[in-house]
C-alpha cells in the first residue's frame, strides 16, 4: 500500500497501534514524541474513597505501590484499554466509556466519592454535587523528539496518528523544526479536541467516528482503499 502512517503513542501503545495497523495491511512506522515518567503521590484514606476515575492506562501502568491500597474500589474507565489494564492490576470494573472521561462521570450514580488517578496534563472535568472528586497526578509526559529522516516521508505520503491532544502539540511543534510541507500531510485524530489542538496547513485532518485506537486505524485503511 502507497505511503506510511505515523504513530507517535508512547510505548506500550505505539507497538500495540504498529501491529494492529499492519495487521489492516498499513505501512506503520513509529516513533514516540513521549516517554510517560511516574511522579510520587500520596494516597487519600481508602474509607474516603468509593471509586476510582481513570481516564488513561498509564495512570494504572505508572501508578505504583500507592495503588496497592486501592484495589478493593471498583474502576470507571474512559475505555476498553484502560479497563484491561486495570482488571490486569486486580481492579474490577464498574463501568467502561465510549466517548471521552466526562462522559463516563455523567453515567457515575451519586452519591459516590471518586479519586481520579490522572497525567500531569489532564482535562478539566464537570463533577455532579452527588460525585465529588479527588485529583493526584501519578505520571507526566516527558516530550521527545522527531529524528531527521522522516522529513522527505510525506513525499510518499505520510498520514499522522494523534491519539491527544498533547501529541497533537508536540507533533505541531517538531514539524515546525523539521519544516515538514504540511500540505503533503494528513492527520487522523482521536476527537475534535485534539484536531483543535493540531494546528493549521495540514492537508486535511480527519476526525475518528469513534475515540478508540482500532477506529482510527479503520479510518485510515479507508482512506488509503
Amino acid at each position: 500500500m502507497r505511503g506510511y502512517v505515523l504513530t507517535v503513542r508512547p510505548q506500550p501503545g505505539l507497538a500495540a497501534t504498529i501491529k494492529a495497523g499492519e495487521a489492516l495491511g498499513l505501512n506503520m512506522i513509529g516513533y514516540p514524541l513521549f516517554e510517560i515518567r511516574s511522579r510520587a503521590w500520596e494516597c487519600p484514606d481508602p474509607d474516603t474513597i468509593d471509586a476510582l476515575l481513570i481516564g488513561s492506562a498509564n495512570a494504572i501502568r505508572h501508578g505504583g505501590a500507592a495503588l496497592q491500597s486501592l484495589t478493593s474500589k471498583p474502576v470507571y474507565a474512559v475505555g476498553q484499554t484502560t479497563a484491561q489494564a486495570a482488571r490486569d492490576a486486580g481492579f474490577a470494573i464498574a463501568d467502561i466509556g465510549n466517548g471521552g472521561l466526562q462522559n463516563v462521570l455523567d453515567n457515575v450514580p451519586g452519591p459516590q466519592r471518586l479519586l481520579r488517578i490522572a497525567g500531569a496534563q489532564h482535562v478539566a472535568l464537570d463533577p455532579p454535587e452527588s460525585v465529588p472528586i479527588t485529583t493526584v497526578i501519578a505520571y507526566e509526559s516527558a516530550p521527545l523528539a522527531l529524528p531527521e529522516p522522516l522529513r522527505p516521508l510525506h513525499d510518499l505520503g505520510l498520514i499522522v496518528l494523534l491519539h491527544s491532544a498533547a501529541a497533537a502539540q508536540q507533533f505541531d511543534r517538531e514539524a515546525r523544526r523539521l519544516a515538514f510541507e504540511r500540505s503533503r500531510v494528513r492527520l487522523v485524530v482521536i476527537g475534535p479536541r485534539v484536531a483543535d489542538a493540531a494546528g493549521a496547513g495540514w492537508q486535511a485532518i480527519h476526525v475518528s467516528p469513534t475515540p478508540s485506537d482500532k477506529a482510527m486505524l479503520e479510518l485510515v485503511q479507508a482512506m488509503c482503499i
